[in-house]
């Protein structure tokens, strides 16, 4: 089996790196940082999110595992006093793989009708330029839903929606459920302006569509990756058709890191 490690940067992560490493390369895996079977992530949920970005060309054949040496983390299931443990699960044991929906985005351009195709793990935000707000149709499965007004929107995976989708009040989903999430960023209501005030979630079957009122320039960020579209037609979102792998050892149980994470525990 191939294999390749992501870490942090840091001097405890690096350190774990070259442990794994040499851990596994006596145990006969190769490290192929092209092509990997698995790719073993050190650090924190960014950490993950930047080797899912890395590999995304390859979701269909590369699995991913987190071994976490900050805070507590929804990717990182291992800790650093198991690292042993987690090679000879690697090395001796048939793993088996999850698969969590992500999210498709694909911003369309006036220009020619140019498109680029963005793939999320946590989320996309839709945002104005600095100074402006964003005024923009929010179309729902090719019907208009509202204008929407305010600094932004925010959409999220249902494994994203612990991140920066909850912090705008958006609701926690189960990694597995095939939707996407919709949360405002302090929108505008008034006796003028109306917008839903609450998340939506869409189910696979659902495409969110954004038309800009008029020809503009947006933010658009894909997990922390932000760039700057000019004269933007349309955004749509939507489940995708790919998904991202995780290789399981042993139970994660989604609800008890929800509660260790969020949940003051009194006991």
């Amino acid at each position: 089996m191939k294999f390749a490690i992501s870490s942090r940067g840091d001097q405890t992560s690096n350190a774990l790196k070259m442990k794994i490493k040499n851990y596994l390369i006596d145990f006969d895996l190769v490290l192929d940082e092209k092509e990997p079977d698995i790719v073993i992530s050190i650090g924190g949920d960014g950490t993950l999110l930047y080797a899912f970005h890395q590999y995304i060309h390859r979701l269909d054949k590369t699995a991913f595992v987190g071994v976490h040496t900050g805070h507590l983390g929804f990717y990182a299931d291992w800790v650093p006093s198991e690292v042993e443990k987690l090679v000879i699960e690697i090395a001796k044991t048939p793993f088996s793989v999850v698969e969590y929906p992500i999210l498709e985005t694909i911003v369309r351009h006036i220009d020619g009708g140019k498109e680029v195709v963005y793939l999320a793990l946590n989320e996309a935000t839709v945002k104005a330029t600095e100074g402006s707000s964003l005024v923009i149709g929010v179309d729902i499965k090719g019907q208009r839903f509202e204008t929407f007004r305010g600094d932004g929107l925010c959409i999220s995976t249902p494994s994203g929606s612990t991140a920066y989708n909850k912090a705008l009040g958006g609701a926690i989903l189960h990694p597995t459920l095939e939707a996407i999430q919709v949360a405002e960023m302090a929108s505008i209501n008034n006796r003028v302006f109306r917008t839903i005030g609450s998340p939506l979630i869409l189910p696979r079957h659902h495409t969110l569509l954004l038309k800009p009122e008029k020809e503009t320039d947006l933010v658009v960020t894909i997990d922390h990756n932000t760039v700057v579209h000019r004269d933007v037609k349309s955004i749509q979102c939507r489940v995708a058709d790919e998904k991202v792998r995780f290789a399981r050892f042993r139970p994660f149980p989604f609800w008890r890191r929800v509660r260790d994470s969020f949940v003051s525990d009194h006991k």
